[in-house]
């Protein structure tokens, strides 16, 4: 029934409404194409990032945990190891699942794209673009996701939907790119 009124797009009326934003408000459905297609794109990646640092700090999914992430991390000249791995398998985590929900969107873009400029920088820029050689395709197309969601929006199907910052605009893109770099230099600089 709800997927018959959402598909359902009444014709437009032949005789003029006494408030036009009422009849097109009337009109629009209450989830659209744009919001389902926002919905998919932050399920995937978002679940996907949640997964991932799940890996790290709580070793699920085939992944190492902290201490085997933490000696990683300390091979990559991240000191102490085990901290950058909680740092970086929370910002993961928890961005990921921000993102997954559409909740504090921009904040959790953030999260994901200071990791993805710590992984291009330490690990996958040596390698190229290709991810089949190792390269940066990967983590740019995550980060690149992650702020194109902050600065769309993350849809009505949201939990951010109420707030002036799910609607997205360029100071929510702007926070989740000043943020994420700001995380990024902050970490490669220690």
């Amino acid at each position: 029934m709800l997927l018959k009124h959402i598909l359902n797009r009444s014709p437009q009326s032949p005789h003029p409404a006494a408030h036009p934003t009422a009849t097109a408000a009337a009109e629009r459905p209450a989830v659209t194409a744009a919001d389902c297609g926002l919905l998919l794109l932050r399920l995937t990646f978002g679940l996907f990032m949640a997964a991932h640092g799940a890996q790290k700090v709580f070793g699920l999914f085939g992944g190492g945990g902290l201490t085997a992430t933490g000696r990683a991390f300390e091979s990559l000249g991240f000191r102490p190891g085990k901290l950058f791995a909680v740092i970086g398998g929370l910002s993961e985590l928890l961005g990921g699942l921000g993102l997954a929900l559409g909740l504090l969107t921009p904040l959790a873009a953030a999260a994901l794209i200071g990791v993805m400029i710590n992984a291009m920088v330490t690990v996958t820029a040596a390698h190229g673009v290709w991810d089949t050689d190792g390269g940066v395709e990967y983590n740019v197309a995550i980060a690149v996701a992650a702020l194109a969601v902050a600065a769309i929006g993350p849809g009505r199907l949201a939990a951010d939907r109420f707030f002036r910052w799910g609607r997205g605009g360029w100071a929510e893109a702007a926070v989740a790119l000043g943020l994420g770099g700001v995380g990024a230099a902050l970490s490669l600089g220690f």
